[in-house]
Formats: structure tokens, sequence, C-alpha cells
């Protein structure tokens, strides 16, 4: 079993993200799919494109329901939405993955579920967008629902899925108590990375990385006011922003896991610990990214 090494700017300057020079064009940092906002949760999609964009992306697009999509517009002009099939409940409509098959075959790195909060309709369309798909993508919230339904797809992906669970998520993932989960993340981290064959950050107050391969690091930094409504959502766009720019899984969600931290440290001293809002960390994020890049 490998150790356990702590994430902070030594290790991420050791592993490099890719370097954009000046004249290089949008496409050349790529283009980040967000796809989720069950009707009662707009925000989501929007703090995890904004964030995707804070990190370096070139492009966003926006996939949500029909209904929220013409406000998600107005509320990030940067982006280009996509209007999808809801369901009479008001989730996005697992119908919806057939049309939107070009635009993720068309994208550099994938988000889904931010905001997908039904437990029925998620799971279909995590499980339909899967099928086939050949680009790094991060798995959050509802998309994370039945995942361990999934070991087949997401074992043909070799890696390339990034799962952003807090300890409740993990539970319900892997079908544990949350006791359990919460006694040895780290090793139920471990677990889930091998037979969900994908890179795993565990959140929490120490939030635990593992690779498919075994390899694992830890990133205790953060503030206790990074424990907000929408908080995951940013750091699902941070990690999707650097995959879209060409950095792998692993490297991304590093850098995502430790960048989402310090800008929640940064917050905390402008604003104090508690209170700072969720769409506050991407505003912090270009400037940590440059600062440990120098």
């Amino acid at each position: 079993m490998s150790r356990v090494v702590e994430v902070g700017p030594d290790l991420l300057r050791s592993k490099p993200l890719p370097r954009h020079r000046q004249g290089d064009d949008k496409e050349g940092r790529g283009r980040v799919l967000v796809v989720g906002g069950d009707v009662d949760l707009p925000g989501s999609v929007i703090l995890c494109g904004i964030a995707a964009l804070s990190a370096g992306a070139g492009k966003l697009q926006i996939a949500t329901c029909e209904s929220t999509a013409r406000g998600v517009a107005v509320a990030v002009p940067e982006c280009r939405t996509f209007r999808l099939p809801e369901t009479p409940g008001g989730a996005v409509a697992p119908e919806a993955a057939e049309g939107l098959k070009p635009h993720v075959a068309a994208c550099s790195a994938l988000v889904l579920g931010p905001g997908l909060m039904d437990s029925r309709a998620a799971p279909a369309l995590t499980r339909a967008l899967l099928e086939g798909l050949d680009h790094p993508a991060v798995l959050d919230a509802g998309a994370l629902e039945g995942l361990a339904d999934r070991r087949e797809a997401l074992a043909r992906r070799r890696g390339l899925t990034v799962i952003t669970p807090h300890a409740g998520e993990m539970a319900a993932c892997l079908g544990l108590d949350l006791d359990e989960v919460e006694a040895d993340p780290l090793t139920v981290a471990r677990r889930a990375a091998e037979g969900l064959h994908s890179v795993v950050a565990l959140k929490g107050s120490c939030t635990r990385i593992v690779a498919p391969g075994g390899e694992a690091w830890e990133s205790p930094h953060g503030d206790i006011g990074l424990g907000t409504s929408g908080s995951g959502d940013t750091l699902a766009g941070i990690i999707g922003g650097l995959m879209a720019r060409g950095a792998d899984p692993v490297t991304a969600t590093l850098w995502g896991v430790w960048v989402h931290a310090e800008a929640g440290e940064r917050l905390a001293r402008l604003r104090g610990p508690l209170g700072f809002l969720a769409r506050e960390i991407p505003g912090q994020v270009p400037a940590i990214l440059a600062e440990l890049s120098a």
C-alpha cells in the first residue's frame, strides 16, 4: 500500500498544469460542458460553470432544464446553454441524453451532476451519457447515485473519471453506513477508486484523493467556511476546467482540491471564517493558479 502524501505547493509544482502561450486562442484551453440543474437548483450549474472558467477553461457550455435555461444564460453570459427536456417533477429527463451526445462528443471535459436531485432520473441520465464517453469527466452530486452499478462502463474509461463525493454520498454510492465512511475515509476512498476505476476526491475537513492504482494524497488545507451551500459545485467546476485545459484527471484533482481550499483560506481572512459564499470562491482562483504556476 502506497504512503499518503500531503498536497501542497511543492507537490503541485512537481505536477505542473499545461502551459498556454500568449496568442493562443480559447479553443486551445478546451471546452467544458456542465450538465445538471433540476428546476429547483439552477444555481448549481451556474456556480460550477463559472468555476470552470475561473480555472482557465476556454469555453463553457451549460445544459440544463428547458424552463430555467434562459435564466442560466442571463446569469452566465459567457456560456452557451442547451435546453433539456424535463420530467413532470422538474428534473432533467433521462431522454435528454440522446440530444446531448453530440455536444458531449465535442467537449474537452464533462461535469455531470451538479443540481441533479431526482433519484430515478439522475442515474438513468448518467448511465446513458457514460456509454461511449471517451473524454475526461467529473461526476458529482446526483451523478453519484447508483454509480456502483456502472462499474463496467467506468472500467472501460480507464481512469478518465473523477468522482467528488462527501461522506454521505460516498456511503450511499458504496452501500455503506455513514459511520463506516467517517471511521476510515482513506480506506473507503481506496476501495471506491479501485472498484469504480476512478480518481476519488472524498471531501471533508481533510480531503482524501486516491487514484485507481492506489496512489493516495490528503489535503487538510482549507477553512471551515468552505462547508457552505454550493461549495462542492465550485470544486467540481475547477477540476473540470483544469481537465479541459489538458491536465490529466489526477493532476486536475490535486490542483483543484488544493486551490479550492486555498480560496477558502483567503476568503476567511478577507470575510471571516464563516459566512462567505460559494459564489465568491471562483474569484480567488485565477490569482492562486498564477502564483502556483509562476
